[in-house]
């Protein structure tokens, strides 16, 4: 299998998303948040963060995408807003599965405050800085790794490997 390799495990990131959670509550201004999720990768880390916040919350979610099949990005970003949710005048909480070149949570970040949030914080489950091509960094990050493609938890290739437990490399034989 071309994904045998983990790079960080179920034990990591469920020992990590308490104390990631805590780091998130304590800069979200109290009362309820709407938490939006970018789909599909950011599914499984965004579900299991917001349990975690212990928060009145909602939920919305933006598709998104800019890899198609393969492992590099098309470099154009495509955004589904139709389940977005109410943002004007909420705390918002964005989370995302990883960011890469960052042209995805720009575009993303610019749709949501051109919604008029109260407030909007950022929350990635992984960060790769080595791939930026935008001067944009999140909030909240999780994991910063190396430049590697990965996959599970909700990240995929082609669609496969999103229920994996952990984080694994991912490279095609």
């Amino acid at each position: 299998m071309p994904a045998d390799e983990i790079l960080i495990s179920e034990t990591e990131i469920q020992t990590r998303l308490p104390a990631l959670a805590a780091e998130v509550n304590a800069a979200l201004p109290d009362g309820p948040v709407h938490i939006v999720m970018i789909l599909k990768g950011a599914i499984i880390f965004g579900v299991d963060l917001a349990r975690a916040l212990m928060r009145n919350a909602t939920l919305g979610f933006l598709a998104a995408s800019s890899y198609g099949a393969g492992t590099e990005s098309k470099g154009r970003v495509q955004i589904d807003t139709e389940h977005l949710g109410e943002i004007e005048g909420r705390n918002v909480l964005l989370i995302d599965d990883i960011l890469d070149t960052g042209h995805t949570f720009a575009k993303t970040i610019d749709i949501l405050k051109s919604k008029r949030p109260a407030s909007l914080r950022t929350c990635v489950l992984m960060d790769k800085p080595a791939r930026r091509e935008v001067d944009i960094h999140a909030d909240h990050v999780g994991f910063a790794i190396e430049n590697h493609f990965v996959v599970g938890y909700g990240l995929d290739c082609d669609e496969a490997y999103r229920t994996l437990p952990d984080i694994r490399i991912y490279a095609p034989e």
